[in-house]
């Protein structure tokens, strides 16, 4: 029972973990830099994300702009798009699969089908979590070295925005999940080959009556 609950929980940490990390891919502002100006026209907020780059201004005018060309992209941004594209894959297929291997569900046929289910539940997880961890930690290393560097002006520099907390959150709760799950059923199997079915070895009655009757012949 406590098994099945902690898989539910570990459920439900991967369901925030995968909203997460869509929303993370799909918001515009994984850097942000704030400009406030004395014009009235003048933008006071850019946003820079996976797939287009936003403007807010003093108006509460808001444009945004599509990146059309990937060539023209730095390398870490590229990066980006495809392994948070690969993390919601791998995350999606984890929801999936563990909702067939989950003690608490009716799916997936006997015990050890549903015990491997989970464990390939999990390591779904687990991988996209690393996916989802790397291109957040690259991405903010860049946005780091850039504000850092005293040759930048202070206009181009930008901070971390709330994508890139969201990214590394989804990441922790993957992470978490897939780690639970996989430990679960390692622990079942673990248990299973320490402590092996005994065998009761039960004298044969038949052997007690010929016993008995070749004794009678005897006496």
């Amino acid at each position: 029972m406590a098994s099945a609950s902690l898989q539910f929980f570990a459920f439900i940490l991967a369901l925030f973990g995968v909203f997460g990390d869509i929303t993370a891919t799909l918001l515009p502002n994984w850097k942000v830099n704030a400009d406030v100006g004395s014009n009235i026209i003048t933008a006071i907020t850019q946003m820079q994300g996976l797939w287009m780059d936003c403007t807010w201004y003093s108006t509460g005018m808001f444009s945004c702009t599509l990146k059309y060309s990937v060539l023209s992209l730095p390398i870490y941004i590229q990066a980006a798009r495809t392994t948070m594209v690969l993390s919601c894959i791998l995350s999606a297929f984890g929801i999936c699969i563990t909702t067939v291997g989950m003690k608490c569900t009716k799916l997936g046929g006997d015990t050890d089908s549903k015990s491997h289910a989970c464990f390939a539940g999990g390591v779904c997880f687990i991988l996209a979590g690393i996916f989802g961890l790397v291109p957040t930690s690259w991405y903010t290393r860049e946005i780091i070295s850039n504000f850092l560097d005293q040759t930048i002006p202070e206009s181009s520099k930008h901070e971390p925005g709330g994508a890139v907390y969201t990214g590394f959150i989804s990441a922790g709760f993957l992470l978490i999940a897939g780690v639970i799950f996989c430990t679960s059923c390692f622990k079942k199997q673990q248990g299973a080959w320490t402590y092996p079915p005994k065998q009761h070895h039960f004298p044969s009655t038949e052997q007690e009556s010929n016993t008995g009757y070749n004794l009678k012949d005897y006496v």
